[in-house]
């Protein structure tokens, strides 16, 4: 039982994750918290519905075009609202993203409406292994691969590329980024195409795994600051980190409570995080 928990911890850490590492590179780039990053998870899982169910592609092809599409709302977002209000205090950016949240998910409505969806009615049979001590379908195999795949991507940009290393340099210090003559607002346009990815990737893989409802991404607002918070605000590696303690802190939970208190344990370690260690796990000290 534990075990099968703890795998079923790995898979959602896998996907808060993905979500986490773009929510923290536009916390640390931008300095704000960003509320819609949840929804565009939700548009980005639809979009991929839109591709593969409506239109018929392949499941990799309207990965890719959802990926794209998400990205490209992304930076239209910073374009027409956040670019106007960065230069204002961060609270004010962040009360707009909140309305941001609001009309994106209703844009959903309007399309898709209210009922539940799924990228595939077929019942999936599980594969048992250990003489039915474990279980796992392979859409979450596909999960675990994607979500890897993914990361280590991350990793390579952030660590190999000029671009990656742009971003790395304005997370630490915007103002001695623009002096050594990084073109800040390039690199801005850079993060919300990789953030609207990252977000995409990771709604559509928790709609694989489960199914697509408007609210998805905002039940998973409060776990994906949390595994942020947890891993220290800015981190993209402490995201990464924070994102599998939250999945499988809140799946082995209902050892000993319901699974209707979940979030109540991401928002629990979150709180403890801020109290102990504001800076997190991973995170720069704050002075």
């Amino acid at each position: 039982m534990a075990v099968q928990l703890f795998l079923n911890g790995v898979i959602l850490g896998s996907i808060i994750a993905l979500g986490a590492i773009g929510l923290s590179l536009i916390y640390g780039i931008l300095k704000f918290g960003h509320f819609a990053h949840g929804d565009l998870m939700t548009l980005g899982a639809y979009f991929a519905f839109l591709f593969k169910v409506q239109l018929a592609l392949p499941f990799w092809l309207a990965f890719i075009l959802a990926a794209m599409l998400t990205a490209l709302v992304a930076i239209i977002l910073n374009f027409v609202l956040y670019r106007h209000l960065r230069k204002r205090d961060s609270v004010i950016v962040m009360i707009s993203s909140v309305g941001a949240a609001l009309i994106i998910r209703n844009i959903i409505l309007l399309f898709w409406g209210p009922q539940n969806k799924f990228y595939d009615k077929a019942i999936q049979m599980p594969i048992i292994l250990g003489d039915g001590f474990l279980r796992i379908k392979e859409n979450q195999i596909v999960i675990l691969i994607l979500a890897l795949i993914l990361v280590i991507a991350v990793h390579l940009f952030l660590t190999r590329t000029k671009l990656g290393k742009a971003m790395r340099a304005m997370a630490d210090n915007i103002d001695l980024a623009q002096i050594t003559g990084i073109n800040t607002e390039r690199v801005i346009i850079w993060t919300w195409a990789m953030s609207g990815v990252l977000t995409a990737a990771a709604g559509i893989l928790l709609a694989f795994d489960t199914h697509l409802t408007p609210v998805m991404g905002w039940n998973l607002l409060l776990p994906l600051f949390a595994a942020v918070i947890l891993g220290g605000i800015g981190s993209p590696y402490g995201a990464m980190f924070g994102g599998l303690v939250i999945g499988i802190s809140q799946e082995m939970s209902t050892l000993v409570i319901s699974a209707a208190y979940k979030p109540a344990v991401a928002f629990t370690i979150m709180i403890l995080m801020l109290i102990i260690k504001p800076s997190g796990l991973m995170g720069k000290k704050v002075s």
